[in-house]
């Protein structure tokens, strides 16, 4: 499903809302809300707003756990770390307990053994060890989502729920969760806003099927459902 909002305000507002539904929704079916957040630019003013008053009050946070979709391999404390960006914006904000929050980040691993050890958390936080309730996700103007890169092997990985690997046209380690761990989510929300992503929705949307030039559209829920909420401006080339 496609959402088109008249501005980014109104898009953060209507994901805020969901955001609140889904937390509520699973907290009263399962006691526990799973989140995996999305990091760049794009969430920030989502974030802001859960941490706000009118937002805040109406989960109970302390049964609520955090996981990110993806993460460039840098400490929480680098101005690139989606981690560290999501503290800063709203996790500061929120009485979730820290142990719930579980950054992909570790000190004194390499990325492809902390890849492994956050499969294990997840299978210990997770029902039936990889359903999230709730996977935000942006989408770069080249296509890419998470850290699924176009022309990278992680494209096709079919067996691991998190992959690390080297992405060379960035001189740096990613670490991602794995499209087939994605697919099985409860509710996945992209949020994609501006003319820089305006190309690359089309393309992903109603383009040829071409997952390796534009990994976003390997996302596609296994037996729950996707929303796609993205402003006018971005949605500027789809028919509807």
């Amino acid at each position: 499903m496609i959402q088109v909002f008249e501005n980014k305000d109104i898009l953060n507002k209507q994901t805020a809302d969901l955001f609140i539904e889904k937390a509520q929704e699973a907290i009263d079916k399962r006691d526990k809300f799973t989140v995996a957040l999305t990091g760049g630019s794009s969430p920030a003013g989502l974030y802001k707003l859960l941490a706000s008053s009118a937002y805040k009050e109406q989960v109970d946070w302390s049964k609520v756990y955090v996981f990110w979709g993806d993460e460039r391999w840098v400490p929480l404390d680098d101005e690139k770390s989606n981690a560290g960006a999501a503290f800063k914006d709203f996790l500061n904000d929120l009485p979730i307990p820290n142990d719930h929050i579980f950054p992909m980040w570790k000190k004194n691993i390499e990325p492809e053994a902390y890849a492994k050890e956050y499969e294990a958390i997840l299978e210990d936080h997770l029902e039936l060890g990889d359903i999230f309730d709730l996977i935000l996700l942006g989408m770069g103007d080249d296509g890419h989502t998470a850290s699924l890169f176009p022309n990278q092997k992680v494209l096709n990985e079919k067996e691991k729920k998190v992959a690390a690997y080297y992405l060379a046209p960035q001189n740096m380690y990613r670490i991602t969760l794995t499209a087939p761990l994605i697919n099985k989510a409860r509710k996945i929300v992209f949020i994609v806003f501006g003319e820089k992503k305006t190309n690359a929705l089309y393309e992903v949307i109603e383009g040829e099927r071409n997952s390796t030039l534009y990994p976003s559209q390997l996302i596609q829920p296994v037996s729950g459902n996707i929303v796609w909420m993205v402003d006018k401006v971005a949605a500027g080339k789809l028919s509807i």
